[in-house]
């Protein structure tokens, strides 16, 4: 093989290498960051594997918010009018957070709830997550069954 075509072949290789390389630790960097969204239901059905991280939206049911008197730890039931999923969360939950309000909430499935790290509070009355609004109608519900409330309620 004539020495150019060698050095040229040479560098085409190392050039794939390096770019496979690049290509496979950013697709190992993605995977680790990656939250799927799951319903109540879903999770009911251990459709998520244990210790993945996760996404869960629903409605905070009503009379299922426990707050720690010696923490802020926060236990609290998702449903999306089918099912239910219990959460944890340890911090501060947000100022829009209300029993009977669609929430998303990201988190760790150990196989038996939620160990939420984040807790999204939808921003007014009109507006359910999507993610929400189309587990709560696939159950057979109105995506308004949990806005009871309305602006003038406060």
């Amino acid at each position: 093989m004539h020495p150019q075509r060698r050095k040229r072949l040479t560098w085409i290789v190392l050039l794939l290498l390096v770019l496979g390389a690049a290509v496979a630790l950013a697709t190992y960097a993605l995977r680790q960051n990656i939250n799927l969204f799951y319903t109540p239901t879903q999770l009911a059905a251990k459709e998520a594997a244990e210790g993945q991280r996760i996404q869960v939206g629903g409605l905070v049911l009503q009379g299922s918010v426990k707050r720690s008197s010696e923490s802020l730890q926060v236990r609290f039931t998702l449903t999306d009018l089918g099912d239910t999923v219990d959460v944890t969360y340890q911090g501060i939950l947000p100022d829009l957070f209300r029993e009977g309000q669609g929430i998303v909430a990201n988190g760790i499935w150990n196989g038996q709830e939620v160990e939420a790290y984040e807790v999204l509070a939808k921003h007014d009355e009109v507006y359910m997550p999507p993610h929400v609004k189309a587990a709560i109608e696939a159950a057979g519900h109105p995506a308004s069954a949990g806005q009871e409330k309305s602006y003038g309620d406060y």
